[in-house]
């Protein structure tokens, strides 16, 4: 059993959409970031960078203690790795699924970050940083489509965890001021992922822990989340 520790962000879904692809059996634990839930000490015990998802697998795959992780790249590879599941074994198709991995944590996850709180949640428009990371969003789509132009998905012939960690980030593409129509291969793959059974149950789970998808963005969940 897997204790996921979560709330309805794209990082947090990358986690359920693993989970429910994979048919692995997991609890949620819903973690309201918006009304400071990421800062209690049981779960920071769990996270100490209070940021979620974050994981206890109750039965790791070496038998030992439970294991807890958070970081949601790191939490892909490993249920992958234990299941067998969405990410080779060996040799140079694991490597390729990994750099894209990578290239969502390292690149299109924080910019895309970035471009929605500048577009959408910072408490005085500058005009300068919604140009910058809007542009900066649409030059990793740029990427993401090339790939896309010669491969059904993004580590190549198969599923895999790569997919499952950039797809919730394009989803939200209107707020950051992207048309998919600009970019047509991401859109093909975007379309096709979407209609996955996996995908389709891992957001109607999102549906009943926070059917606002994301955080309510009041003065109380600006104070936990900026600092505010």
């Amino acid at each position: 059993m897997i204790d996921l520790y979560y709330w309805t962000t794209p990082n947090g879904h990358k986690i359920t959409l693993f989970l429910e692809e994979a048919g692995l059996d997991y609890r949620l634990h819903p973690v309201n970031i918006g009304r400071g839930e990421q800062f209690a000490a049981e779960f920071l015990e769990i996270a100490p960078n209070n940021r979620i998802p974050a994981i206890v697998d109750r039965n790791p795959a070496d038998g030992g203690q439970p294991l807890a992780l958070f970081e949601s790249g790191a939490i892909l590879e490993y249920l992958a790795d234990k299941s067998g599941q969405f990410l080779p074994a060996s040799g140079r198709e694991r490597y390729v699924v990994l750099q894209w991995l990578y290239w969502q944590m390292g690149g299109l996850g924080p910019m895309a970050g970035q471009n929605h709180h500048f577009r959408n949640y910072a408490p005085a428009r500058i005009d300068y940083a919604i140009e910058r990371y809007a542009k900066e969003t649409a030059r990793l789509y740029g990427v993401l489509d090339r790939r896309l132009e010669d491969h059904e998905f993004v580590g190549g012939d198969a599923y895999s965890i790569a997919d499952m960690a950039i797809w919730p980030w394009i989803k939200p593409h209107a707020r950051q001021g992207q048309d998919l129509e600009d970019f047509p291969h991401v859109q093909r793959w975007f379309t096709a992922i979407g209609e996955r059974n996996g995908v389709r149950r891992a957001y109607a789970r999102a549906e009943t822990v926070n059917p606002r998808d994301g955080v309510e963005m009041d003065d109380e969940a600006r104070r936990h989340l900026f600092g505010r």
